[in-house]
Order: C-alpha cells, then structure tokens, then sequence
C-alpha cells in the first residue's frame, strides 16, 4: 500500500509532529478529563463558601457592608453593593462575594480563586483567548488528523491497516457511533 519512501516520510512526519505537539497534547488531556467531570466541580476555580452570623446591622446598603466588612477582616473597598431583594444585600469584591441577608442575620461569604495550571489548561482548551490561539488550536486539530492518519498507514504487514489494526480502527469508530446511537 505504502512504498518504502512513503513510509519513512510518514515516520518522520509522524515523529516530528509527535514531539511538537506532545506538551499540548498533555495539556489538553489533564484540562479534558477536569472538563469532563464540570458537574462535579468547577475544573477552573477553587470556590470556598461559609456561612455566619452577623451582627446587629444598622440600617442603609453602605452602613451594612460597612459592619459585614469590618467583622469578616476586610479592609478593600467593595465594587458594587446590589440589592438582589429588599432584604439581600451583595458585596462585590474583587475574586469575592458575600450576601448578607438582613431579615435573617447571616452572611454567605464566597471566595473564588483560579485552580494554579489548571486554569491555564482550560483556558487554552475551551479556547477562552480566542483570536490568534484559534487559529494555534486549528493547526493542533488538523497536526492531530495528520498523526491519525500516518500512524494508520505507516506500519505494513499484519501489525498495520491491512492485518490486526483494522480490527482497532473499526473498535475505535464503533464505540463513539454506539454511544450516540445508544437511546437516552
């Protein structure tokens, strides 16, 4: 199927592209298999969340954030107060909110910060920089439909296309195909 000068170019652009792409290649696996589990965590933030009581609040949004503030040890200045109800109160800051619900008492204090390299990993992977990294992620999908293709076809004989990997193409087509043609 493949002459012998075919092949060693197949083997040398399968190689070389194999060692370009390698890094991306386990990024993009590590920030696949966070994404995959995005139901059961948030794969690109660390979100911590208590739950206290405040103290007696005075009365108007500035005095309230004021006093919540002052008893949670913040000492910035909040973004943005927004009455979400008439009587929940949400403070802004900066990778923080807190709501105080003033009818009730309590504060729900919610601090998010970025997962060190995970959230790097996602971003390149959903593609959140967009503009020239599209246009990276583009070369890296078809770079890997290159590696497919020549990793099929490169080795002959019983252990390529021809002899036993047809049998793992064809098992690696049919479980996608019955997966979406399984009923849900």
């Amino acid at each position: 199927m493949v002459g012998p000068r075919l092949r060693r170019l197949l083997v040398s652009v399968h190689r070389d592209l194999g060692y370009f792409f390698a890094g991306l290649t386990a990024i993009y696996a590590v920030s696949g298999v966070a994404v995959n589990h995005v139901g059961d965590w948030n794969p690109s933030y660390d979100i911590r969340r208590s739950r206290l009581a405040a103290h007696p609040l005075p009365e108007g949004d500035q005095a309230v954030a004021a006093a919540v503030l002052e008893q949670l040890g913040v000492r910035e200045k909040p973004s943005a107060l927004v009455r979400v109800a008439p009587e929940v109160l949400k403070v802004f800051l900066e990778g923080r909110s807190i709501t105080v619900d003033t009818r009730r008492g309590t504060v729900d204090d919610e601090v998010i910060a970025p997962r060190p390299g995970l959230f790097q990993a996602n971003f390149l992977h959903l593609n959140h920089g967009k503009g020239l990294w599209t246009w990276y992620a583009d070369l890296y999908a078809l770079g890997l439909l290159v590696l497919a293709v020549s990793g099929a076809i490169m080795l002959p004989g019983r252990f390529g296309i021809a002899g036993r990997g047809k049998w793992f193409l064809l098992a690696g087509l049919a479980i996608p195909a019955a997966y979406l043609l399984w009923p849900r």
